[in-house]
């Protein structure tokens, strides 16, 4: 049965629930450790320091929500299986990562190291734990081998990538797969991977990302420079594949055979161009101006994306909540709120609260 918005977050089941949140200070992951803690879960933190200055985790006081938040390289595995022993987690989301597409190709091997063996340690950490129940691996839309045909890509269709990033990311849900099917299927541990779309909203001041360089730029005066303007990605708010993830633990705790891989998005047909995207989002800066590069001297990035999300929908009953429209109008109410002194911290609660409410 079909529904028509993402059910929210159950707060009777999250309430006092031992949740182990790797990445917790990048930009998704800060704002999925609010929502747990305002949910009542108990939240231990495994990442490395928060980059960059201003951050969302620094800014919007996450550090002090939490039962622990360790500073940790998943690529250490003899203290990330230290972490969870002292965690007991019962529930376990995996987000840490090499999450730039143009960093891996300068620091491919670092992409590589972070993303398929930080991710096994984090799941062999969890051999023999009885206490966890569900572990939900946070990949990309990213891992299909991208054909650039004009049909949308399903959870069965094969797995590929051309740059370090998309394909660490692939190599992850293989991880993901035989971890599940060699050791934690049989120890009541249900292991699933998360594949969700482009992701906007308020905190994220990453570099080479379309929002926060067009924040970047016109919050300067300047004029914001961008490559390839027809690149077609499925957006959306950071708060609905944040919500799926929720969602997916919830379904995971109460029916164990739905592990598995699941895609996160807008309906397909509602991809949308980088330039649609920036017309969207302009009218928050009325001096914006914007500017196309020859992109032929650039690193490859794939041309055009969308995701099935029929599974996600009928097994799960996730759906988007806001529009496309709704998400930048949302994000770039953010950013030039916090520019202007409002508190990031009760720029983030407005938004779950509304998020929550939303019909």
């Amino acid at each position: 049965m079909l529904v028509n918005a993402t059910p929210a977050p159950s707060l009777a089941f999250w309430r006092g629930k031992r949740v182990l949140l790797t990445g917790h200070s990048g930009f998704k992951g800060a704002w999925l450790a609010l929502w747990l803690t305002e949910l009542g879960a108990e939240v231990t933190g495994l990442s490395l320091a928060p980059v960059g200055r201003p951050n969302l985790f620094t800014l919007a006081r996450i550090a002090g929500d939490l039962q622990a938040s360790h500073c940790t390289d998943i690529r250490d595995a003899q203290a990330v299986a230290t972490i969870v022993r002292k965690a007991r987690p019962q529930i376990v989301l995996h987000l840490a990562a090499q999450a730039l597409v143009r960093q891996s190709y300068a620091e491919p091997l670092a992409t590589w190291a972070t993303n398929v063996q930080g991710t096994a340690h984090v799941l062999d950490a969890l051999r023999g734990q009885s206490d966890a129940r569900v572990a939900v691996v946070v990949t990309t839309d990213k891992v299909y081998r991208n054909r650039e045909w004009a049909w949308p890509y399903r959870e069965d269709d094969a797995l590929g990538g051309h740059d370090p990033y998309s394909a660490s990311k692939a190599a992850c849900e293989l991880v993901a797969a035989s971890y599940r099917s060699a050791f934690l299927q049989a120890q009541g541990l249900a292991l699933a991977t998360a594949r969700a779309g482009n992701v906007i909203g308020g905190g994220d001041w990453a570099e080479d990302r379309l929002i926060p360089d067009a924040v970047r730029a016109w919050g300067a005066g300047q004029e914001l420079v961008i490559r390839n303007p027809q690149a077609t990605r499925p957006w959306q708010h950071v708060l609905e594949p944040l919500a799926a993830y929720l969602r997916l633990a919830e379904r995971l705790w109460e029916q164990p055979e739905l592990a598995g891989a699941y895609n996160f998005g807008p309906l397909p047909h509602e991809a949308a161009t980088v330039e649609f995207v920036l017309k969207l989002a302009s009218g928050a800066y009325p001096t914006s101006a914007i500017s196309y590069q020859n992109s032929n001297n650039q690193p490859h990035e794939a041309g055009w994306l969308a995701l099935e999300t029929a599974q996600a929908r009928q097994t799960l009953g996730v759906a988007p909540r806001w529009t496309l429209e709704q998400a930048v109008a949302r994000t770039m109410a953010w950013y030039r709120a916090q520019a202007a002194g409002q508190d990031a911290r009760a720029l983030c609660l407005a938004d779950l609260r509304a998020f929550e409410e939303s019909p």
